[in-house]
């Protein structure tokens, strides 16, 4: 498997920031990923790499915000980042209020986010690159997107469902026990929960699953123990649901 970037990861309650450096090898094209569709909201911005991206073929080169489960394709030059906020959050719920309305890609205001990617690309230079100011930054980058608004509350048997939810990803969970934890019959959580998210339960528990394995990956663990941690059957599991919901194979990011 061809490296195509190197990464940073942090990860907090209902964010990730992602620092990919896909500084071009002599004679290698500009890194690509294929067409992808994850559930979360992405901030893409540049730490002074050139990106491109876009739904089908690459239309944007500017800070942009993608709306969830909104196909794309992104490729990068040099030092990029990624923000991406859970959009059942709060945060998420207001920032794509103001941003998106009922457009899947929206450029950002150079004004929105301040100086907070400056700061974040002179945490990552540094020579100690330390996670705990970068989570810092990424949670300050949130609040300037979300400019303080808490945004619209999703539904309180929802919210119960899915924090139940994301302290079992590494075991089999079903939609009877979730119905249980919502007081919601299985026909009606059903329909309220893609109605709330935009996923069925079991799609929603896989994103579950991915984002507690990335966590778990960018700590230094292997993508078998990341798999086992996040309830996938095995690292081949893993691999192809990270592929479809980021555009690339986990053995492509080499995560510092």
């Amino acid at each position: 498997m061809e490296l195509l970037a190197h990464a940073q990861i942090v990860a907090w309650e209902g964010a990730s920031l992602w620092i990919i450096d896909a500084t071009v090898v002599a004679g290698r094209r500009t890194r690509r990923t294929d067409p992808h569709a994850h559930h979360a909201l992405q901030l893409t911005f540049g730490l002074g790499g050139a990106f491109g991206l876009g739904p089908s073929e690459i239309t944007r080169r500017e800070d942009t915000i993608i709306a969830a489960d909104t196909e794309h394709v992104f490729e990068a030059e040099g030092l990029v980042g990624h923000l991406f906020i859970e959009p059942e959050s709060a945060a998420g719920r207001a920032i794509s209020g103001r941003f998106l309305t009922d457009a899947g890609f929206a450029s950002v205001p150079r004004n929105a986010p301040g100086d907070l990617p400056d700061r974040i690309g002179k945490i990552f230079r540094s020579s100690a690159r330390n996670n705990a100011a970068l989570i810092a930054a990424g949670r300050d980058l949130v609040a300037a997107l979300s400019a303080g608004d808490q945004g619209k509350a999703p539904d309180e048997r929802i919210s119960k469902v899915i924090e139940w939810a994301s302290q079992q990803v590494d075991r089999p969970l079903t939609l009877g026990e979730a119905a249980i934890v919502g007081e919601l019959s299985e026909g009606r959580l059903r329909h309220l929960f893609v109605e709330q998210t935009g996923l069925p339960f079991k799609t929603y528990l896989l994103w579950l699953r991915l984002t507690r394995a990335v966590d778990c990956f960018s700590s230094g663990v292997s993508l078998t123990e990341a798999a086992h941690e996040a309830g996938f059957s095995d690292s081949a599991h893993l691999s192809r649901t990270f592929r479809r919901m980021f555009g690339i194979a986990p053995a492509g990011l080499r995560v510092a």
